[in-house]
């Protein structure tokens, strides 16, 4: 099979459906536009959430709170479960070594460990957060754990 040698599947390409060429064709006169109106005329064009004057929706409806926006922190986050999986007893946790062992993208952005999963290693973790069930985790296993900044 080539390219030159390609064909398309009968009936799978339609001519474009020409109007206003007669009323002959079921599609002269009006052109399926109806009557009257503003999309009957040519150049007619209404926002997508137009409602024709009347008060928008968006505007009806009563703001509520206050929502700053641009304001989240974002994380690389890990879960101590992950760490009782990749790393040995006694292991010294940073970001470095959490780099280097792929679990964790390559941004500027802070460490946080969060407690989901168990541990049952004494892990010596050092991140910017931590979530208080992964810093009682940790502790409980008998590893320790260092905020930095």
């Amino acid at each position: 099979m080539n390219l030159h040698s390609l064909e398309t599947t009968p009936g799978s390409r339609k001519n474009r459906h020409r109007v206003g060429r007669g009323d002959g064709s079921g599609w002269g006169g009006t052109c399926g536009r109806g009557e009257k109106g503003q999309r009957s005329r040519s150049g007619a064009a209404v926002r997508h959430h137009f409602e024709g004057g009347q008060t928008p929706s968006f505007r009806r409806i009563p703001k509520r709170g206050f929502k700053m926006h641009g304001v989240k922190e974002i994380f690389n986050v890990v879960n101590v479960g992950t760490l009782n999986e990749v790393f040995e007893s006694g292991a010294e946790i940073d970001e470095a070594v959490l780099l280097k062992a792929g679990l964790v993208a390559k941004n500027k952005a802070p460490l946080k460990v969060l407690g989901t999963g168990d541990v049952n290693k004494a892990l010596k973790v050092k991140a910017q957060k931590f979530s208080a069930s992964a810093k009682a985790k940790i502790e409980a296993a008998g590893g320790s754990v260092e905020v930095i900044e």
